[in-house]
């Protein structure tokens, strides 16, 4: 993984003595609430519910041993003993003191990491595909793309006020395990007809209350023109991008108003006075950042251990089937642990758990942890005889739920129980749902759920194949249900199932639907097949005629 040199930790040093003297001036009364706003936001900082909240980047979702348990370190110090991982492979705190942030940020900063630009209207942590440089249909390992847009981005002069915030997306291979194109820019890493690796642009994508499906605005960029390429798209956003309405400011709307045609030739000139200076990437500079993502040193290993523990646990077989996926070299797995359980709101991870995983690292996975916009993690690098006794620790941990891809990993916002914003619930559904549905897991198979307390989507229910949307209705809360969305590589906006329905009544709306599914599947046939094969109808029929 990517290391910290002299000027990355400076320049992270001193971010954090100045927001220090920021946050003292602000509390002395030298420094007005409006005036401090996009300071702490700049530094992650949110306002919400109850107390503060921090938002700390995981660079596309990639975490060391030592940096776990410096959150765990935080979580315990400074919060109420968890952590909550979010849909954009970053952690928040939601009980942090004012007062202590600077600590916090120092903190974070001691094991290089730190919360700039998780917020505000500025480029955002880049995200990519939690199987970065293990899976074995990969083209290209995306993260050290990633990490060259890292650098490019943090603090970029000319981007720290956009009309709104800006996310990016990089996806390594042909399966799109990064949401790409539901990203403001999302990048898919090709090869031309010589083998020459470069990149698929997409642009205007997005969730919140205007859902879109981001299009392909260049079909090839050689690798080199990667930045400049990006710099002249966010250099047209930042000029035209309204600022008047942050409802109608995001580069999406600005996309479609313009015109995709008209707003590529807008990109097209802009680059072309740009593509030949500073930011063509040299071939020293890629293969410098590649030098950080070099393959482990992986062992010769056999999976005699695992067929036998595999014949003798039901359990384990299942969980193994469940929350276990191929890995390119032979003799190791990689290891989805679930933070979706009857015991926790989906996301979250108490301080014992992340010291538990960060020593199960070190043990099992050479030291590193990746996180996933499903709010789970992974152990991507276990040797396959070592599985069994991984999922013994997991077990008391309580760490091992069998339902990686089910109804019961589902994506699910903080709600109204903690985002200021928020219109409904979310979590007591989540586990309303978790409960209903705990034994029937299984049998009902891959099934994706993605729950959302408000329009803004922080739960991703737009592009769930069952999408649950917390309304207000004079002061109650509602939830409107859509059916047939997809995060893929072939994504998809769900429809709206019909007119919103009453808290109590959710977890029986999912039950039928479900109970449509099972009753009209095929074989071993997918909700969104059966759901493309005998059309809405008969799910609106169920739930509608049945509330």
């Amino acid at each position: 993984m990517y290391l910290y040199n002299e000027f990355d930790q400076t320049l992270v040093n001193e971010r954090v003595e100045q927001f220090r003297d920021q946050t003292k001036r602000f509390l002395e009364g030298d420094l007005t609430e409006e005036q401090f706003r996009p300071l702490r936001l700049m530094n992650g900082l949110y306002i919400q519910t109850h107390a503060p909240m921090l938002r700390v980047n995981i660079p596309y979702g990639l975490l060391s041993s030592k940096q776990l348990r410096m959150l765990a370190h935080i979580a315990h110090t400074y919060d109420k003993d968890y952590g909550h991982f979010t849909t954009r492979q970053n952690i928040q705190f939601n009980w942090p003191k004012l007062e202590q942030v600077p600590d916090i940020l120092a903190d974070l900063a001691s094991v290089q990491m730190h919360a700039i630009q998780s917020s505000g209207n500025c480029i955002r942590n880049t995200t990519s595909d939690p199987l970065a440089g293990v899976c074995a249909d990969e083209i290209e390992d995306p993260r050290p793309y990633c990490e060259i847009i890292r650098q490019w981005s943090t603090l970029h002069p000319e981007f720290s006020y956009l009309p709104r915030k800006f996310k990016i997306a990089v996806s390594g291979s042909p399966k799109d395990r990064a949401a790409t194109q539901v990203h403001d820019i999302g990048l898919h890493v090709k090869k031309d007809a010589l083998g020459k690796i470069g990149f698929e642009v997409l642009v205007g994508g997005g969730l919140g209350r205007t859902p879109v499906i981001g299009q392909t605005i260049h079909s090839f960029i050689a690798e080199e023109d990667m930045l400049s390429y990006l710099e002249a798209i966010l250099r047209v956003y930042n000029r035209f991008g309204r600022r008047d309405n942050k409802y109608k400011a995001r580069i999406k709307i600005l996309v479609r108003e313009t015109g995709l045609a008209t707003f590529k030739e807008q990109v097209e000139a802009e680059w072309a006075l740009i593509r030949d200076s500073n930011l063509r990437l040299t071939n020293e500079e890629i293969q410098r950042v590649k030098g950080f993502f070099k393959p482990l040193a992986y062992e010769t290993s056999t999976d005699d251990a695992l067929k036998q523990n595999l014949a003798n646990s039901g359990l384990f077989r299942q969980w193994f089937k469940q929350n276990t996926r191929e890995h390119k070299q032979n003799g190791y797995r990689i290891v989805f642990i679930s933070l979706k359980s009857p015991h926790r709101a989906p996301g979250d991870v108490t301080t014992e758990q992340m010291e538990q995983i960060a020593d199960l690292a070190d043990q099992y996975s050479f030291g590193q942890i990746r996180t996933t916009h499903d709010q789970n993690l992974v152990l991507t690098d276990v040797k396959a005889n070592d599985v069994y006794a991984l999922w013994q620790q997991l077990e008391k941990q309580q760490l091992a739920t069998a339902n990686i891809g089910t109804i019961t990993d589902m994506i699910c916002c903080p709600g109204l129980d903690f985002c200021s914003l928020a219109n409904a619930s979310s979590i007591d559904i989540a586990k309303g749902i978790t409960d209903r549905f705990s034994e029937d897991t299984i049998d009902i198979g891959e099934v994706s759920l993605k729950m959302s307390g408000c329009m803004n989507g922080c739960g991703h229910h737009s592009i769930g194949e069952i999408g649950i949307l917390g309304v207000d209705k004079k002061g109650e809360q509602w939830y409107q249900l859509t059916l047939g969305g997809s995060d893929s590589h072939q994504s998809k906006l769900g429809e709206r199932l019909g007119k919103a329905i009453a808290k109590d009544a959710v977890v029986d709306a999912i039950d039928d639907i479900v109970h449509v599914y099972k009753t009209n599947r095929q074989d071993n046939e997918k909700f969104t097949s059966t759901l493309q094969r005998i059309g809405l109808q008969p799910f609106k029929d169920k739930v509608y005629d049945a509330h």
